[in-house]
């Protein structure tokens, strides 16, 4: 039996499906915009490859789009007809059945059956990302670290894709606030695997968390081959260039950024989205008139509205339709969320019900302009916003907002509050968003006072 590029062992048996397959791993970890179209190869070669057609279920699930369910469970079952040809190696048959949890509604379960595989095989860097990924669109930032530490002593020098390994551990320390170890660790990761553009963001995180946007910035315009190569990541990745201009103060260059760069390719991918309307918001929070640039959002929000595929994605929607005034879509989406947490069954259908329901009335409340209950509701939702996924940078944005309702409101004590423990998770290092609002609550309590 064959082994390919993670020294697991694969069914293929065609050479060049092999090549196929391992470019398709190599792709996968970098981003890389060819990955759909090496994996398309490697099941037109070898039809009956099991993991081949449960990779493809798998990533169609991340992308969070209800339509590309039906494109995963019909992969399952082309993959478990594949499987009762013949013996099918382990990692083979524990991609299936995660693929199959995963559609049952349980992400967690394809997430243990990842694990399964590492234990059987540590040097398995693609279970490895799999694993992160899916640990990553469940906010389980600490379970991240603890499995990608497991298995870097197996990624030493001699393993092909060690830099990825890196890359991710880097992504994990930085979310778990070690921030000086994820600088190190992902920028050793680059030197090993150049084109990693998820390591050279992880460090790109860093410099955002710790307030330094001259090294972020700098970061990403000197490692342009490490994201430009990228599918829509890509866009990711000028989102964090955004994030680091608008930390200098440099609104116009946010602005052109997000026409030229974040929406230059105006899709309804949920991560492409979330890119535009949380910059968007954060604009507008710093007092830019963002024109008629939410129309398109919201339009895309509209059709989005009933997908409840991840609760990350929602809230995204729902910021989109409440700042474009879409009342009718914005009621009809609230009732979804209701429907959905009165029968949550599903893992997904959970965290759309709680933190997901409170925090869409918040966003639904600062719409209109009632700030004391968009205080309320969204305070009340932080404890567990973890969980709806993503990463601190892009969960930031519902932060910012809760803090501008407070500050409306008048909740100055408690806004205070938020704000010093949102600059606790940087380290204590007071970024530009902070520092402007600590100044506007100061003059704000001055006047209570008086």
């Amino acid at each position: 039996m064959n082994t390919d590029i993670c020294d697991a062992s694969v069914s293929i048996t065609d050479p060049t499906a092999l090549a196929e397959w391992n470019a398709t791993i190599r792709a996968f970890m970098a981003h890389g915009s060819q990955t759909p179209l090496h994996l398309g190869k490697v099941l037109e070669l070898e039809p009956g490859f099991a993991m081949g057609h449960a990779a493809k279920g798998l990533f169609s699930l991340m992308l969070g789009r209800s339509e590309l369910t039906v494109v995963a469970r019909d992969a399952l079952a082309v993959a478990e007809r594949a499987l009762a040809q013949g013996q099918a190696p382990l990692r083979e048959r524990l991609w299936c059945r995660a693929l199959s949890a995963w559609l049952a509604g349980r992400p967690s379960g394809a997430i243990a059956l990842m694990e399964e595989a590492l234990m059987d095989n540590p040097r398995d860097t693609l279970s490895a990302k799999m694993s992160h990924a899916i640990r990553f669109v469940l906010g389980d930032n600490h379970g991240m670290r603890r499995s990608i530490e497991r298995v870097l002593n197996a990624h030493g020098d001699d393993h092909p894709l060690r830099g990825f390994v890196h890359g991710c551990h880097a992504f994990t320390l930085e979310e778990t606030g070690e921030y000086a170890a994820a600088e190190a660790a992902g920028l050793r990761g680059l030197q090993s695997a150049p084109d990693d553009a998820w390591g050279l963001h992880a460090v790109a995180h860093v410099y955002d968390m710790t307030h330094q946007p001259e090294r972020g910035i700098a970061l990403i315009e000197e490692n342009a081959g490490s994201w430009l190569h990228c599918n829509n990541f890509r866009y990711h990745v000028w989102w964090h260039k955004a994030l680091l201009h608008l930390d200098r103060g440099e609104l116009e260059k946010v602005v052109q950024l997000y026409d030229t760069e974040i929406r230059h390719d105006r899709t309804d991918d949920y991560r492409d989205f979330s890119n535009a309307s949380s910059l968007l918001m954060r604009l507008e929070l710093e007092g830019v008139h963002v024109g008629d640039r939410w129309q398109e959002l919201a339009d895309l929000a509209e059709k989005r509205a009933s997908d409840a595929c991840a609760a990350f994605a929602d809230l995204h929607y729902m910021m989109a339709l409440t700042r474009e005034n879409r009342t009718e879509a914005t009621q009809t989406m609230l009732e979804r969320f209701h429907r959905n947490a009165a029968d949550p069954e599903t893992e997904t259908l959970r965290i759309i019900a709680e933190p997901g329901l409170t925090a869409a009335e918040g966003l639904a409340a600062y719409g209109e302009g009632q700030y004391g209950a968009a205080f309320r509701n969204l305070v009340q939702a932080q404890p567990r916003m973890q969980t709806v996924g993503g990463s601190h940078a892009q969960r930031d944005v519902f932060e910012r907002i809760t803090i501008d309702a407070g500050m409306r409101a008048g909740y100055l004590s408690e806004t205070e509050a938020l704000i010093r423990k949102r600059t606790a998770l940087r380290g204590g290092i007071e970024d530009a968003f902070a520092a402007a609002r600590m100044e506007q609550l100061s003059v704000a309590m001055r006047r209570a006072s008086a």
